[in-house]
């Protein structure tokens, strides 16, 4: 929030910093229906931006954060004045990222790697908004959760591919669907797996905001401007 001051020096009015609903850069339906749980007002516009970090010279909390700066500054060039939320999420097995299978002997390559393991689940968020010199980067973070995979077996696996579940999803799964009974145990933030870290998300919104404006606070979203083809993380 910032203060309006009249011409007498006179403190006025108290103004949000940044105007309208929060805006969601993702075309991810998981992201949505979790702000939507905790109550955040917010419109969607997707970035398209194409996910091209170096993971061979980065890190992968760095590869996220990277995707996730990415499609927040993007959205905030087009929207001057809003601050827009980007996210990323990857799955790290042995320290290397597991992306969304290409096809479905990938996707039961994955399954077989994953099965009896723990690997890491890394979601980076990121605000940005253009405040009038530009689109730059507000607040950001990254939340990891280490996830157990009990031991599958050849039918399980073949059963779970045959479900189409795995394909649009980083690592081969999806911890809110089918992909459940998979899991043996988690450590740390289960709506991090589902690709939005919502307690850390929430504090890193009221940490820019400080107050929330008007309008932010209440159930649902909308989505203005862009189309992307949907995909959960």
């Amino acid at each position: 929030m910032t203060e309006d001051t009249d011409a007498s020096g006179d403190q006025q009015t108290l103004r949000p910093r940044f105007a309208g609903r929060l805006v969601l850069a993702s075309a991810s339906p998981r992201r949505s229906e979790l702000l939507k749980q905790i109550g955040v007002r917010f419109e969607v516009c997707v970035s398209n931006v194409a996910e091209e970090a170096d993971e061979a010279s980065l890190e992968p909390h760095e590869v996220a954060a990277e995707h996730a700066r990415d499609k927040a500054l993007k959205v905030a060039a087009r929207m001057p004045g809003r601050l827009v939320l980007g996210a990323d999420t990857v799955v790290v097995l042995d320290g290397r990222p597991l992306g969304k299978p290409a096809d479905r002997d990938e996707a039961r390559a994955m399954l077989r790697s994953l099965s009896g393991c723990e690997h890491e689940v890394i979601t980076a968020v990121a605000l940005a908004a253009d405040e009038g010199e530009g689109p730059a980067v507000v607040a950001e973070d990254h939340v990891v959760t280490q996830v157990c995979f009990r031991k599958l077996s050849e039918a399980e696996i073949e059963a779970y591919v045959a479900s189409g579940e795995p394909m649009d999803k980083a690592g081969g799964y999806g911890i809110q669907g089918l992909g459940a009974i998979l899991v043996h145990e988690i450590r740390g933030c289960y709506f991090n797996v589902v690709g939005l870290p919502l307690s850390r998300t929430w504090e890193i919104l009221r940490e820019v905001w400080g107050t929330l404006p008007a309008g932010t606070w209440g159930s649902g979203g909308e989505v203005v401007g862009g189309r992307g083809t949907l995909a959960d993380r």
